[in-house]
């Protein structure tokens, strides 16, 4: 089995100093066998930010952690236009990670990250062709056996983001990306972006959109909330590519507790759920029900 946290939208720079120490608390005593971090380290992407946010990941990976990590459309410059057009991320690739997809793969799992942060869409997300070739070249060699992973900041897939049933754009090249990771046999899409907690079966949201677990993360640490959603990021086991089980790890105000617990099953067509009873409920306000609603 393999134990994954799955942290997004952490923003520096906007960001709640004791909630972030709160999640270091909390991975150092779980022990993840990897860290996914998907996107939006800084707020404005400015050096101070970037410099707090390597020092979280720096610390997390003194501490023994593999973490892997994408960039986010925040951490592309809004106001230095110049910056933004001509370096977009060279901030990101010097103080985070010089990999702009990156690629980990033990005995269970093999993930990939795509950068989906341009600097043209301002806060949308897009995927380009040759991160497309990349997609089905990274997952062509994979063991039938392990579970495949993919990492975005923007969703592939049109999401719900408010109570109205009002749904985001998808990713730029939509139909080029599902196409892709139909052919990839990709069973998890994780992303971020909308500050959301949200799980649901591709099949079930798109037609034609292949077999993957669609998941989202809320805002690991940010103090820009939205729809009354408090912190939280998503705890993953993975024991085969048919078999997720989902816990949202949400802030009560004074720690992080496990929420709603869920497991994933696969019938070779839909993920199927039903909710586990082990899990401790976080302390009950509409702000953490809210954040767990979306994962059933």
């Amino acid at each position: 089995m393999a134990r994954i946290a799955h942290l997004s939208d952490i923003h520096f720079g906007a960001n709640d100093p004791k909630i972030v120490a709160a999640t270091e608390a909390w991975l150092i005593q779980q022990q993840p066998d990897l860290i996914i971090i998907s996107g939006d380290f800084t707020q404005r992407a400015r050096v101070n930010q970037f410099r707090e946010a390597s020092a979280y990941i720096n610390r997390l990976r003194a501490s023994g952690f593999k973490v892997l990590a994408i960039p986010g459309n925040h951490d592309v410059p809004l106001y230095d236009v110049v910056r933004r057009f001509a370096a977009p991320l060279d901030r990101y690739k010097r103080y985070i990670s010089n990999d702009l997809c990156p690629w980990f793969e033990n005995d269970e799992v093999a993930v990939l990250g795509i950068n989906t942060a341009r600097s043209l869409t301002i806060k949308d997300g897009r995927i380009n062709r040759e991160q497309l070739r990349l997609i089905h070249d990274r997952f062509a060699s994979v063991d039938q056996r392990k579970t495949r992973i993919l990492v975005t900041h923007h969703p592939l897939f049109a999401m719900p983001i408010g109570d109205g049933g009002e749904l985001s754009e998808a990713v730029g090249r939509h139909d080029d990306a599902v196409k892709a990771v139909c052919e990839a046999k990709v069973h998890v899409a994780l992303a971020g972006h909308f500050h959301r907690t949200y799980a649901e079966s591709a099949r079930k949201m798109v037609e034609k959109a292949g077999a993957s677990l669609i998941i989202q993360a809320g805002t690991a640490t940010s103090t820009r909330l939205r729809n009354e959603e408090p912190q939280s990021f998503n705890w993953l086991h993975v024991r085969h590519n048919n078999e997720i089980e989902l816990q949202v790890v949400v802030w009560n105000g004074a720690a992080f507790q496990r929420g709603n617990h869920v497991q994933y099953d696969f019938d070779g067509k839909d993920w199927t759920s039903k909710k586990l009873a082990d899990g401790q409920q976080p302390t009950p306000t509409s702000a953490s029900a809210a954040a767990v609603a979306a994962v059933r």
